[in-house]
Protein backbone atom coordinates (compact mmCIF):
# COMPACT_ATOMS: atom_id res chain seq x y z
CA UNK A 1 0.00 0.00 0.00
CA UNK A 2 1.65 3.37 -0.88
CA UNK A 3 1.99 6.05 1.46
CA UNK A 4 -0.59 9.37 0.76
CA UNK A 5 1.56 12.63 0.82
CA UNK A 6 0.24 16.03 0.95
CA UNK A 7 2.71 18.75 0.33
CA UNK A 8 2.26 22.34 1.75
CA UNK A 9 3.02 24.82 -0.15
CA UNK A 10 3.72 23.25 -3.48
CA UNK A 11 4.15 26.37 -5.44
CA UNK A 12 7.87 27.12 -3.12
CA UNK A 13 11.28 25.64 -5.04
CA UNK A 14 11.60 22.96 -2.44
CA UNK A 15 8.18 22.12 -2.70
CA UNK A 16 7.55 21.37 -6.54
CA UNK A 17 10.73 19.74 -5.89
CA UNK A 18 9.08 17.37 -3.48
CA UNK A 19 6.35 16.89 -6.06
CA UNK A 20 9.29 15.39 -9.12
CA UNK A 21 10.68 13.35 -6.85
CA UNK A 22 7.53 11.72 -5.24
CA UNK A 23 6.07 11.71 -9.09
CA UNK A 24 8.63 9.10 -9.38
CA UNK A 25 8.68 7.20 -6.40
CA UNK A 26 6.88 3.53 -6.07
CA UNK A 27 5.80 3.71 -2.67
CA UNK A 28 4.59 7.03 -2.53
CA UNK A 29 1.32 8.95 -3.72
CA UNK A 30 0.88 12.74 -3.79
CA UNK A 31 -2.96 12.85 -3.01
CA UNK A 32 -3.04 16.63 -2.02
CA UNK A 33 -0.85 19.58 -2.28
CA UNK A 34 -1.23 23.38 -1.40
CA UNK A 35 -0.10 27.22 -2.25
CA UNK A 36 -1.48 30.07 -1.16
CA UNK A 37 -1.56 32.14 -4.19
CA UNK A 38 -2.19 29.41 -6.71
CA UNK A 39 -5.13 27.96 -4.72
CA UNK A 40 -7.66 26.66 -7.67
CA UNK A 41 -5.36 26.28 -10.26
CA UNK A 42 -4.23 23.09 -11.48
CA UNK A 43 -0.74 21.83 -10.62
CA UNK A 44 -0.05 21.08 -14.33
CA UNK A 45 -1.16 25.13 -15.35
CA UNK A 46 1.15 26.07 -13.00
CA UNK A 47 3.78 23.94 -13.52
CA UNK A 48 3.32 22.27 -17.02
CA UNK A 49 6.75 19.39 -16.13
CA UNK A 50 4.17 18.52 -13.57
CA UNK A 51 1.20 17.58 -15.63
CA UNK A 52 1.32 13.83 -15.20
CA UNK A 53 0.28 14.62 -11.42
CA UNK A 54 -3.74 15.82 -12.20
CA UNK A 55 -4.18 17.44 -9.12
CA UNK A 56 -5.50 20.92 -7.99
CA UNK A 57 -3.78 23.14 -5.85
CA UNK A 58 -6.27 24.06 -2.81
CA UNK A 59 -5.58 26.55 0.43
CA UNK A 60 -5.72 23.66 2.60
CA UNK A 61 -5.18 19.66 2.54
CA UNK A 62 -8.56 18.38 1.60
CA UNK A 63 -7.60 14.74 1.09
CA UNK A 64 -6.64 12.04 3.77
CA UNK A 65 -2.67 11.34 4.13
CA UNK A 66 -0.20 9.52 5.89
CA UNK A 67 1.94 12.65 6.02
CA UNK A 68 2.74 16.13 5.04
CA UNK A 69 5.62 17.85 3.74
CA UNK A 70 5.55 21.58 4.68
CA UNK A 71 7.67 23.80 2.81
CA UNK A 72 6.11 26.82 3.93
CA UNK A 73 9.10 29.67 5.56
CA UNK A 74 9.11 29.12 9.21
CA UNK A 75 6.17 30.22 11.66
CA UNK A 76 3.55 29.82 9.05
CA UNK A 77 4.74 26.03 8.61
CA UNK A 78 4.61 25.32 12.38
CA UNK A 79 1.35 26.39 12.60
CA UNK A 80 0.20 23.76 9.84
CA UNK A 81 2.43 21.26 11.42
CA UNK A 82 0.31 21.64 14.64
CA UNK A 83 -2.71 20.89 12.91
CA UNK A 84 -1.75 18.01 10.87
CA UNK A 85 0.19 16.52 14.10
CA UNK A 86 -3.40 17.06 15.94
CA UNK A 87 -4.97 14.59 13.31
CA UNK A 88 -2.47 11.96 14.15
CA UNK A 89 -0.39 12.74 10.89
CA UNK A 90 3.17 12.46 10.42
CA UNK A 91 5.47 15.60 9.39
CA UNK A 92 8.22 16.46 7.46
CA UNK A 93 8.90 20.46 8.29
CA UNK A 94 11.37 21.97 5.72
CA UNK A 95 11.21 25.08 7.80
CA UNK A 96 13.32 26.15 10.48
CA UNK A 97 10.87 25.65 13.27
CA UNK A 98 11.69 22.43 14.93
CA UNK A 99 15.66 21.93 13.89
CA UNK A 100 16.55 23.79 17.30
CA UNK A 101 16.66 22.22 20.85
CA UNK A 102 15.98 25.36 22.66
CA UNK A 103 13.15 27.34 22.36
CA UNK A 104 15.08 30.43 23.22
CA UNK A 105 17.96 29.86 20.88
CA UNK A 106 15.31 29.59 17.47
CA UNK A 107 13.26 32.90 19.20
CA UNK A 108 17.05 34.64 19.16
CA UNK A 109 17.50 33.93 15.84
CA UNK A 110 14.19 33.94 14.23
CA UNK A 111 12.91 37.03 16.12
CA UNK A 112 9.90 35.52 16.80
CA UNK A 113 7.35 33.70 19.25
CA UNK A 114 7.24 30.22 18.40
CA UNK A 115 3.46 29.26 17.05
CA UNK A 116 3.73 25.48 18.26
CA UNK A 117 6.29 24.87 20.97
CA UNK A 118 4.29 22.39 22.60
CA UNK A 119 5.81 19.74 19.50
CA UNK A 120 9.70 20.70 20.01
CA UNK A 121 10.82 18.59 22.33
CA UNK A 122 9.14 15.56 20.31
CA UNK A 123 10.86 16.87 17.09
CA UNK A 124 13.81 14.63 15.60
CA UNK A 125 16.74 16.95 13.65
CA UNK A 126 16.29 15.16 10.56
CA UNK A 127 19.87 14.77 9.20
CA UNK A 128 19.73 11.00 8.67
CA UNK A 129 23.36 10.33 8.47
CA UNK A 130 23.53 10.96 12.15
CA UNK A 131 19.91 10.55 13.62
CA UNK A 132 18.63 7.58 11.31
CA UNK A 133 17.02 5.49 14.22
CA UNK A 134 15.35 8.26 16.12
CA UNK A 135 14.07 9.26 12.99
CA UNK A 136 12.75 5.47 11.83
CA UNK A 137 10.52 5.99 15.61
CA UNK A 138 9.07 9.77 14.63
CA UNK A 139 6.16 11.59 13.88
CA UNK A 140 7.34 15.01 13.24
CA UNK A 141 10.89 15.14 11.09
CA UNK A 142 12.75 18.93 11.10
CA UNK A 143 14.59 18.80 7.83
CA UNK A 144 17.92 19.92 7.94
CA UNK A 145 18.57 23.44 6.41
CA UNK A 146 20.71 23.36 2.74
CA UNK A 147 23.96 24.60 4.55
CA UNK A 148 23.95 22.75 8.12
CA UNK A 149 23.39 19.28 5.34
CA UNK A 150 26.64 20.45 3.68
CA UNK A 151 28.44 21.57 6.97
CA UNK A 152 27.46 18.98 9.42
CA UNK A 153 28.61 16.91 7.04
CA UNK A 154 31.65 18.13 6.28
CA UNK A 155 33.05 18.22 9.80
CA UNK A 156 31.23 15.48 11.85
CA UNK A 157 33.50 12.66 11.20
CA UNK A 158 36.36 14.87 12.14
CA UNK A 159 34.79 16.15 15.29
CA UNK A 160 32.98 12.85 16.37
CA UNK A 161 36.80 11.43 15.97
CA UNK A 162 38.03 14.32 18.51
CA UNK A 163 41.26 15.15 15.83
CA UNK A 164 40.84 19.21 15.36
CA UNK A 165 41.27 21.72 17.47
CA UNK A 166 38.07 23.79 18.74
CA UNK A 167 38.07 26.39 16.10
CA UNK A 168 36.33 26.20 12.78
CA UNK A 169 35.80 28.29 9.76
CA UNK A 170 33.07 27.04 7.25
CA UNK A 171 33.36 28.84 4.43
CA UNK A 172 29.71 28.29 1.86
CA UNK A 173 28.78 28.94 -1.01
CA UNK A 174 24.99 28.81 -2.28
CA UNK A 175 23.16 28.98 -5.81
CA UNK A 176 20.14 31.43 -5.82
CA UNK A 177 17.58 29.52 -5.42
CA UNK A 178 18.20 28.93 -1.53
CA UNK A 179 16.65 32.17 -1.46
CA UNK A 180 13.30 30.37 -2.50
CA UNK A 181 10.83 31.81 -5.49
CA UNK A 182 9.86 35.31 -3.84
CA UNK A 183 11.05 38.42 -5.27
CA UNK A 184 14.42 39.99 -4.29
CA UNK A 185 16.47 43.06 -4.97
CA UNK A 186 19.20 40.53 -4.50
CA UNK A 187 18.34 37.78 -6.50
CA UNK A 188 17.27 39.57 -9.49
CA UNK A 189 19.22 38.84 -12.84
CA UNK A 190 20.95 41.92 -12.99
CA UNK A 191 22.34 41.69 -9.55
CA UNK A 192 23.47 38.96 -9.73
CA UNK A 193 24.71 37.98 -12.61
CA UNK A 194 28.66 37.90 -13.19
CA UNK A 195 28.56 38.76 -9.36
CA UNK A 196 29.82 36.61 -6.24
CA UNK A 197 28.92 38.86 -2.78
CA UNK A 198 28.90 37.79 0.98
CA UNK A 199 25.67 38.00 3.01
CA UNK A 200 24.55 37.96 6.61
CA UNK A 201 27.90 38.64 7.82
CA UNK A 202 27.27 39.12 10.85
CA UNK A 203 25.36 35.85 11.58
CA UNK A 204 23.21 33.37 9.13
CA UNK A 205 20.13 31.81 10.90
CA UNK A 206 21.64 28.19 9.85
CA UNK A 207 24.46 28.79 12.65
CA UNK A 208 22.80 27.61 15.47
CA UNK A 209 22.39 24.23 13.80
CA UNK A 210 25.08 23.50 12.61
CA UNK A 211 26.75 24.53 16.16
CA UNK A 212 23.71 22.33 17.68
CA UNK A 213 24.75 19.31 15.77
CA UNK A 214 28.39 19.11 15.89
CA UNK A 215 28.94 20.22 19.77
CA UNK A 216 26.59 17.04 20.37
CA UNK A 217 29.85 15.24 18.55
CA UNK A 218 32.47 17.18 20.75
CA UNK A 219 33.48 15.80 24.11
CA UNK A 220 34.42 19.59 25.02
CA UNK A 221 32.36 22.49 26.16
CA UNK A 222 32.03 23.79 22.66
CA UNK A 223 33.14 24.64 19.69
CA UNK A 224 33.99 28.04 18.13
CA UNK A 225 32.80 28.25 14.53
CA UNK A 226 32.85 31.26 12.61
CA UNK A 227 30.30 30.73 9.77
CA UNK A 228 30.00 32.66 6.43
CA UNK A 229 27.80 32.94 3.21
CA UNK A 230 28.09 33.71 -0.09
CA UNK A 231 25.53 34.28 -2.88
CA UNK A 232 26.84 32.45 -6.61
CA UNK A 233 25.23 33.40 -9.85
CA UNK A 234 24.06 29.85 -10.40
CA UNK A 235 20.75 28.42 -9.97
CA UNK A 236 21.59 25.28 -7.32
CA UNK A 237 24.47 23.91 -5.19
CA UNK A 238 26.15 24.47 -2.15
CA UNK A 239 29.94 24.03 -1.93
CA UNK A 240 31.15 24.17 1.85
CA UNK A 241 34.90 24.67 2.24
CA UNK A 242 35.88 23.83 6.12
CA UNK A 243 39.20 24.52 8.01
CA UNK A 244 39.94 23.74 11.66
CA UNK A 245 43.54 23.28 12.74
CA UNK A 246 44.70 19.46 13.56
CA UNK A 247 45.17 18.42 17.47
CA UNK A 248 49.33 18.17 17.62
CA UNK A 249 50.09 14.54 17.16
CA UNK A 250 46.51 13.13 16.49
CA UNK A 251 47.18 11.74 12.72
CA UNK A 252 50.77 12.18 11.82
CA UNK A 253 52.15 14.30 9.42
CA UNK A 254 52.28 14.85 5.70
CA UNK A 255 51.44 11.79 3.66
CA UNK A 256 50.47 9.82 6.26
CA UNK A 257 48.15 12.44 7.90
CA UNK A 258 46.14 12.98 4.75
CA UNK A 259 46.10 9.09 4.35
CA UNK A 260 44.55 8.97 8.07
CA UNK A 261 41.96 11.75 7.70
CA UNK A 262 40.52 9.73 4.80
CA UNK A 263 40.48 6.51 6.74
CA UNK A 264 38.81 8.40 9.66
CA UNK A 265 35.91 9.49 7.06
CA UNK A 266 35.43 6.58 4.97
CA UNK A 267 34.97 4.66 8.08
CA UNK A 268 32.52 6.79 9.40
CA UNK A 269 30.37 6.80 6.59
CA UNK A 270 30.71 3.42 4.97
CA UNK A 271 28.03 1.58 4.12
CA UNK A 272 26.34 5.49 3.37
CA UNK A 273 24.38 5.67 -0.04
CA UNK A 274 24.19 9.27 0.33
CA UNK A 275 27.54 9.95 1.79
CA UNK A 276 30.37 10.08 -0.67
CA UNK A 277 33.77 10.37 0.23
CA UNK A 278 35.61 11.14 -3.03
CA UNK A 279 39.57 11.33 -3.48
CA UNK A 280 39.72 14.47 -5.29
CA UNK A 281 37.95 17.83 -4.60
CA UNK A 282 34.63 17.75 -5.64
CA UNK A 283 32.18 20.70 -7.66
CA UNK A 284 28.72 21.32 -7.45
CA UNK A 285 27.56 19.57 -10.98
CA UNK A 286 28.80 16.22 -9.23
CA UNK A 287 25.24 16.01 -7.18
CA UNK A 288 23.33 18.18 -9.36
CA UNK A 289 19.60 17.04 -9.33
CA UNK A 290 21.03 14.06 -6.76
CA UNK A 291 20.73 12.95 -3.15
CA UNK A 292 24.51 12.68 -2.53
CA UNK A 293 26.33 14.72 -0.27
CA UNK A 294 30.11 14.68 -1.54
CA UNK A 295 32.89 14.85 1.24
CA UNK A 296 36.94 15.35 0.03
CA UNK A 297 38.47 15.80 3.27
CA UNK A 298 42.39 16.52 3.41
CA UNK A 299 45.00 17.85 5.02
CA UNK A 300 47.18 21.53 4.56
CA UNK A 301 50.63 20.17 6.02
CA UNK A 302 52.54 23.14 6.25
CA UNK A 303 50.07 24.42 8.53
CA UNK A 304 48.82 21.22 10.02
CA UNK A 305 45.01 22.33 9.08
CA UNK A 306 42.16 20.17 8.64
CA UNK A 307 40.75 20.82 5.02
CA UNK A 308 37.26 19.31 3.75
CA UNK A 309 35.45 20.50 0.69
CA UNK A 310 31.38 18.86 0.75
CA UNK A 311 28.75 19.65 -2.36
CA UNK A 312 25.30 19.00 -2.13
CA UNK A 313 22.17 19.77 -4.39
CA UNK A 314 20.35 22.96 -1.94
CA UNK A 315 16.98 21.59 -3.41
CA UNK A 316 17.64 17.71 -3.08
CA UNK A 317 20.01 16.46 -0.46
CA UNK A 318 19.69 20.48 1.07
CA UNK A 319 15.79 19.89 0.98
CA UNK A 320 13.39 17.66 -1.15
CA UNK A 321 15.43 14.72 -1.43
CA UNK A 322 16.66 14.22 2.41
CA UNK A 323 13.02 14.63 3.26
CA UNK A 324 11.65 12.05 0.94
CA UNK A 325 14.95 10.15 2.58
CA UNK A 326 13.47 11.02 6.28
CA UNK A 327 10.16 9.65 4.65
CA UNK A 328 11.02 6.15 3.75
CA UNK A 329 12.76 5.76 7.43
CA UNK A 330 9.62 6.67 8.82
CA UNK A 331 7.30 4.49 6.83
CA UNK A 332 9.98 1.50 7.11
CA UNK A 333 10.71 1.75 3.36
CA UNK A 334 14.06 1.47 1.88
CA UNK A 335 16.08 4.44 2.54
CA UNK A 336 16.90 5.24 -1.14
CA UNK A 337 13.64 4.57 -2.38
CA UNK A 338 12.61 7.28 -5.01
CA UNK A 339 15.96 9.21 -4.86
CA UNK A 340 19.15 7.22 -6.32
CA UNK A 341 19.05 9.66 -9.54
CA UNK A 342 22.62 10.16 -10.86
CA UNK A 343 24.03 13.60 -11.30
CA UNK A 344 23.33 15.72 -14.01
CA UNK A 345 26.94 16.57 -15.54
CA UNK A 346 28.48 18.66 -16.91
Amino acid sequence: MKVKVGIINVTGYAGVELARILARHPNAEITSVTGRSAAGQKLADVFPHMSEIDLTITEDITESVDVVFSALPHAASAERIGKALSQGVKAIDISADFRLNDLDVYEDWYSIQHPCPEHMEGSVYGLTELHRDDISESSLVANPGCYPTASIMALAPAVDSGIIEKDIIIDAKSGVSGAGRGLSLKTHFSEVNENFMAYSVDGHRHLPEIQQELDLLDDGDGLRITFMTHLVPMTRGILASCYAPLKEGSIGTGDDAKANVKEIYDNYYEGETFAKVVPAPPMTKHTLGNNDCVVYPTVDTRTNRLVVFSCIDNLVKGAAGQAVQNMNLMFGLPEDEGITQLALYP
